[in-house]
């Protein structure tokens, strides 16, 4: 029995669902990713606690993941466990009139579907990100003007020796695409956000607002990670890809859209291996010609 086994057989136990040599193009945006050893669907606190315990006890690698939207796992797939918050880390539950909880599991698009129908204002900018709410608040995901750090003011976590914790909104270091979370290497288990009243027509209609520019300006026909590179102090990637003439440029099946450069979207069964290529690509050429040294925002295994 290997290490990972020893992993899949506590989540059977425990009563999560479980997978071995599991394709991770399954589980993320991207549809790229080879396979893990095991793949498991934590559905309370109490069995994620376990299953790190165990990982931690047995020296197996494990990644605590969310919707797979800002993640490129390589063709070699990943040795270790993936852990998928899902049962009780997707609930979202009014607190009072204007305060939401909501598990890290859940979708950006269920918060935002439960707001609208609460009558609450402050997320409509997150309608069409393809993250989990765990995960925006990790990168302090953003659109047209708006932020989790707007929203967000307390956060739920286990902390390196995963016991429960707490990180309060001036301990949250929101900044462009990151927070405290990218540095002390806690696992985010939900986050209470404060929203505020408004007419659920006005919300709607700023949602559908918002989703018609992501779909004139976006390439959501086709799998991607979303933007591919953080935004360099002073430009913007997408203009400086194109400025260099890289738009619909093309490394095996992977491409730099042609309807918005700041995307790579898989064209035709791209794999890891070209993403890559193409991201490096892209590095090279941007810098060359314009100084411009492009940081990717997504997150590679």
């Amino acid at each position: 029995m290997n290490r990972s086994e020893v992993i899949y057989n506590l989540a059977q136990l425990l009563g999560c669902e479980a997978y071995q040599d599991e394709p991770m193009s399954k589980h993320t945006t991207f549809k790229i990713g080879g396979k893990a050893d095991a793949y498991i669907k934590a559905d309370s606190l109490t069995s994620l606690v376990e299953l790190l315990k165990e990982c931690r006890s047995s020296d197996v690698d494990y990644l605590v993941l969310g919707n797979g939207s800002n993640v490129l796992v390589s063709d070699d797939g990943y040795r270790g466990a993936v852990i998928r918050l899902d049962g009780d880390f997707r609930k979202i539950s009014l607190i009072d009139d204007t305060t939401v909880y909501c598990g890290a599991g859940a979708t950006l698009a269920s918060l935002c579907k439960f707001a609208l129908n609460c009558g609450l204002s402050g997320l409509e900018f997150a309608w069409g990100i393809p993250g989990s709410v765990g995960g925006a608040v990790f990168m302090n995901a953003g659109a047209y003007g708006g932020e989790m750090k707007d929203v967000v003011f307390c956060v739920n976590h286990l902390d390196a020796e995963f016991n429960l914790g707490r990180c309060e909104k001036d301990e949250l270091d929101f900044g462009y695409r990151t927070s405290v979370y990218r540095r002390n290497g806690c696992i985010i288990t939900g986050a209470f956000l404060r929203l505020k009243k408004d007419d659920p027509k006005d919300i709607r209609a700023r949602m559908e607002d918002y989703m018609g520019r992501r779909s004139d300006k976006q390439p959501l026909e086709y799998p991607s990670a979303g933007s591919v590179f953080k935004r360099p102090e002073g430009a913007f990637a997408g203009a400086l890809i194109e400025q260099c003439g890289l738009k619909g440029h093309c490394h095996g099946g992977a491409q730099v859209s042609d309807k918005h450069a700041g995307f790579i979207i898989n064209k035709s069964n791209a794999t890891a291996n070209d993403v890559k290529s193409l991201i490096r690509e892209v590095q090279t050429k941007v810098f060359d010609d314009t100084g411009y040294d492009l940081e990717c925002e997504l997150i590679i295994l």
